[in-house]
């Protein structure tokens, strides 16, 4: 062995408290699937956040690079296989394609209703499926399905990160503005939910109705300043709570509100996996290495699909095993833990296979706070405070 490669080995050795014998695997490659839908982009509200062509698989792809440093000294490799199937494509002959090929660990970012029906195949049996692109709480719920784990938050966790944060702050009183959009009411579900459970008080909730003319004329934000300012008079409260996942409507009420209230949700001060501002915990080293890939900031599906990625390089180095079985059974065991530039240890809830994480609340240039906030506390981990937890679960997954 070259002397320079037994120095790192040692080094791998005292980071992960691996024993020198068990160092290296058996030099097989874990093949890691990829499967996304190419999606009719919209204009975006602003032009300022073009949306990206390849969100989602720029994570997956450093997921892998980082996987490979580290088996380079673990003796394992690993490759990602990828089958992106076209707007009005078949998702599951894509998912069938992987799986001809072997496959048995599939990062997936498609829909809701995609995603179940790939989940569903006779194929997907002997699957684990890793969700990157898919937030509704269902899928965690009554839709939940054993051979399905969750990399990006759900629409709960993201709500109670959020309100959690504004009653540490004392601002109890919300109004809650909601989109016409499916997301947009189960987030403010969701809002409603946390409102209750962490005793804050929703005192009006209003459905956003107005429909600007051409914003982009010379008058048009005269007409959305107005409006915003009829629609906000006359309430009080402490923060105006968006739900707007489409950015339909969302990033006109920040300045046009008729009394000086901050706006928070989809819009505003933002819930979200991952956040351009974060740089604690060593997250900027992160964001260098996505920034100089991918050539664009790194978003929530990026950073789930690396998440997943590195979830199953974590259980393979851990379990010494490149079997996807195995490799599935250890990241469902209280043995697997994955760090990921957010501060904690975070793990697979046994009841609904969700990734078990912090929240990051931030705008576009400041990184406001993470949640759970302190004194938010739980019998198991204060990470478990965020989203659904196993005494309210409806998922039975048998």
């Amino acid at each position: 062995m070259p002397r320079c490669v037994a120095m790192l080995v040692v080094v791998l050795i005292a980071v992960t408290g691996m024993p020198a014998a068990e160092v290296y695997a058996d030099g097989q490659t874990v093949q890691i699937g990829w499967l996304s839908q190419a999606i009719k982009r919209t204009l975006p509200l602003s032009y300022l956040d073009q949306p990206p062509e390849d969100e989602g698989v720029q994570g997956a792809r450093l997921g892998i690079a980082d996987n490979n440093t580290t088996g380079h000294f673990t003796g394992q490799s690993f490759e990602l296989v990828e089958s992106i199937a076209p707007e009005d494509g078949d998702v599951a002959a894509a998912f069938r394609d992987l799986a001809a090929k072997g496959v048995r660990l599939v990062v997936t970012d498609i829909g809701a209703a995609e995603l179940l029906s790939v989940a569903s195949l006779p194929e997907a049996a002997q699957a684990k499926i890793f969700n990157t692109g898919a937030a509704e709480d269902r899928l965690r719920g009554e839709d939940c399905r054993a051979n399905i784990l969750h990399l990006l938050p759900s629409r709960a966790m993201l709500a109670d990160g959020l309100i959690q944060y504004l009653v540490a702050k004392r601002w109890p009183d919300l109004l809650l503005v909601v989109g016409h959009g499916e997301g947009d009411r189960e987030f403010a579900g969701d809002i409603r939910h946390a409102a209750q459970k962490f005793q804050a008080h929703i005192v009006k909730e209003k459905p956003w109705t107005f429909v600007p003319g051409a914003r982009r004329t010379d008058t048009g934000h005269f007409a959305i300043q107005a409006e915003v300012g009829r629609f906000t008079q006359g309430i009080s409260y402490d923060v105006l709570v968006v739900a707007d996942e489409e950015d339909e409507f969302g990033d006109d009420l920040s300045y046009r509100t008729f009394d000086p209230r901050p706006v928070a949700g989809t819009q505003g001060m933002v819930p979200s996996a991952w956040a351009r501002p974060h740089e604690q915990w060593g997250a900027t080293q992160l964001q260098d290495r996505f920034l100089h890939q991918a050539k664009r900031w790194m978003t929530d599906r990026d950073y789930a699909a690396w998440m997943a990625v590195r979830a199953i390089g974590e259980a393979a180095t851990r379990s010494h095993s490149t079997d996807p079985a195995t490799i599935s059974t250890f990241m469902r065991s209280d043995r697997f833990e994955l760090a990921a530039y957010k501060g904690a240890r975070l793990s697979f809830r046994s009841w609904d296979g969700q990734l078990r994480q912090p929240i990051l609340l931030a705008d576009a240039r400041s990184l406001v706070s993470v949640s759970p906030q302190p004194g938010f506390l739980h019998q198991f981990s204060e990470l478990d405070t965020l989203g659904i937890d196993k005494p309210e679960t409806k998922c039975r997954m048998g």
